[in-house]
């Protein structure tokens, strides 16, 4: 069975600072929405920008849904 490797995986990924921003911008989402409906409604959910772009985190763009929606849609869209 494969182990994945947190350390690499962290080291080559995470650790960027591309993916630093783009972390603190969903930390940022996750903030907001805690903050306007509670930490009962954010629990075991995920936040979703409707426009697809992470970086608006506009309250009109931000939606908590079930965490297979969010992560189950594809991220772009083909056009």
């Amino acid at each position: 069975m494969y182990q994945r490797n947190y350390k690499e995986e962290y080291r080559r990924y995470h650790s960027s600072p591309q993916a630093i921003k783009e972390r603190g911008k969903r930390n940022q989402a996750r903030k907001i929405m805690r903050k306007k409906y509670g930490n009962k409604a954010i629990k075991g959910k995920d936040i979703h920008h409707k426009n697809g772009n992470p970086n608006d985190n506009s309250l009109k763009n931000l939606a908590i849904v079930s965490i297979n929606y969010n992560r189950g849609r594809a991220r772009f869209n083909n056009k």
